[in-house]
């Protein structure tokens, strides 16, 4: 399936691009954009951001298999991240993840069938001092408990 940034979407491009004096830097606003546009970073998507910025897909993939932000299978409407890290643990993050699994059915990396939901476990956020922390796509919720967390799921529509 071949994907296109829309043209709302290329002129951001534009934009993003005049900010480098070499194109391949751009890379990652360029990911965030198109995962903003498909939900995701497919392989299409990866050949499509290569393409502007005329660089090999292998190193839009290197970018893309590093950083943990950018999706590489569809993830729910609501993406659950839930930190478990030293800090996080230490505070009750695997109460919470585990709270969080039961109540969406979900195991880690699990989409619900109605696509409205994905968990995953994740290590350091960077909240630390307001630890434990979960994050519903880009909002960060902290200094949680096991009850907080689950209200946050049950207000997600």
């Amino acid at each position: 399936m071949e994907f296109k940034f829309t043209e709302d979407n290329l002129q951001k491009i534009e934009k993003i691009l005049e900010k480098y004096p070499v194109k391949q830097p751009a890379v990652m606003p360029l990911l965030y954009l198109a995962q903003e546009q498909n939900g995701w970073i497919s392989v299409e998507v990866m050949k499509e951001i290569a393409s502007i910025l005329e660089m090999d897909e292998e190193d839009v993939l290197g970018v893309v298999t590093f950083y943990t932000m950018f999706y590489k299978k569809p993830m729910g409407k609501h993406h659950i991240q839930v930190c478990t890290n030293v800090s996080c643990m230490l505070r009750g993050g695997y109460e919470i993840y585990n709270s969080v699994r039961e109540k969406l059915g979900l195991e880690n990396g699990g989409v619900s069938e109605d696509s409205r939901f994905s968990l995953e476990e994740v290590e350091c956020m960077g909240s630390c001092g307001t630890a434990p922390m979960i994050a519903v796509n880009e909002d960060y919720f902290e200094n949680l408990s096991k009850e907080k967390a689950l209200q946050i799921l049950d207000s997600l529509s």
